[in-house]
C-alpha cells in the first residue's frame, strides 16, 4: 500500500492562478472561484508573479472566453498535481463556461464564448442539508446577522438573512461570503481559506465552517422567503 505524502495532498488541494489585473478587476474570478471550491475542495490562489503560477489566464493556450474587447486564453504552466487538472478540467467544462458568460455584476453579460453571442446563465445546484444549514447560520452567522424573520438577534446595522435572500445576487453573497469584506478578517473556511497571518489574528473568535456546512447554509437560504421589501422608490 502506497502512501501519499501529507505536503503532496495539500499540494493537491492548491491551485496557483496568474490573471491580468484588468480580468482581475472585473469581479469575474471572485464570481467563479468560491464556485469551482465548494464543489471540489479545492482552493485558488491568486499570484502576482506569472513564473509561480499553474495555470494562467492570458493570450497563450486555448481560447476559452470573449470580453473586454478581447479573448482571453488558459495556459497550463505546471500540471504537476491533481488540482491543476480539476481546474482546468472545470474552466473548460460546459458547467465551467456557464458560469463564466453568467457572470453579470450591472445585469448585463461581461464575458461570451470566443465567437459565440449566446449567453447561458449557470445555476447553482444546492443539494446540503437545509436542516443543518439552518443550525450552522444560527451559531456562526447569528453574531451579526438576523437568521429569520422577525428575529431580534444580530447587529442593527447588518442586513438580514431574508433581506440578503431578497437581492438579485444573493446566490453570489452567500457562496463567496468569506471572500466578502469584512468576513476574511475573521472566517476560515476548512481547505479553502489561508490561515489567518501570525500578525493579524482574527479580531474576535474565528468563525469556523467547513464547506459542507456552507453547502447546508445555502441549501437553507434557497429556501427561505425573500423579505418584502416594498415597491421601488419612485423619483420625481
Amino acid at each position: 500500500m502506497w502512501l501519499v505524502p501529507i505536503g503532496a495532498q495539500a499540494e493537491d488541494r492548491l491551485v496557483r492562478l496568474h490573471a491580468p489585473e484588468a480580468l482581475v478587476e472585473t469581479g469575474l474570478l471572485k464570481h467563479i472561484l468560491p464556485r469551482f471550491s465548494l464543489k471540489t475542495q479545492v482552493r485558488v490562489e491568486l499570484v502576482d508573479d506569472l513564473t509561480s503560477a499553474d495555470v494562467a489566464f492570458g493570450g497563450d493556450g486555448r481560447a476559452l472566453f470573449t470580453g473586454l474587447g478581447a479573448t482571453w486564453h488558459l495556459s497550463t504552466i505546471r500540471n504537476d498535481h491533481l488540482g491543476t487538472d480539476r481546474f482546468v478540467g472545470w474552466l473548460n467544462s460546459d458547467v465551467g463556461l456557464r458560469t463564466i458568460t453568467g457572470f453579470a455584476p450591472d445585469g448585463e453579460a461581461l464575458f461570451t464564448p470566443p465567437g459565440e453571442a449566446q449567453i447561458e446563465v449557470a445555476e447553482l445546484e444546492f443539494d446540503g442539508d437545509s436542516v443543518v444549514g439552518k443550525r450552522a447560520a444560527q451559531i456562526n452567522c447569528g453574531r451579526c446577522h438576523a437568521i429569520e424573520s422577525g428575529s431580534m438577534n444580530g447587529i442593527g446595522s447588518t442586513p438580514s438573512f431574508p433581506v440578503l435572500r431578497s437581492l438579485s445576487d444573493w446566490e453570489e453573497r452567500f457562496t463567496a461570503f468569506y471572500a466578502l469584506k469584512p468576513h476574511p478578517s475573521f472566517t476560515q473556511i476548512e481547505d479553502i481559506t489561508a490561515p489567518f497571518p501570525k500578525d493579524r489574528p482574527s479580531p474576535i473568535v474565528p468563525i469556523t465552517l467547513t464547506l459542507d456546512e456552507v453547502e447546508a447554509i445555502l441549501s437553507f437560504v434557497a429556501l427561505m422567503s425573500p423579505a418584502d421589501l416594498g415597491a421601488p422608490l419612485i423619483h420625481q
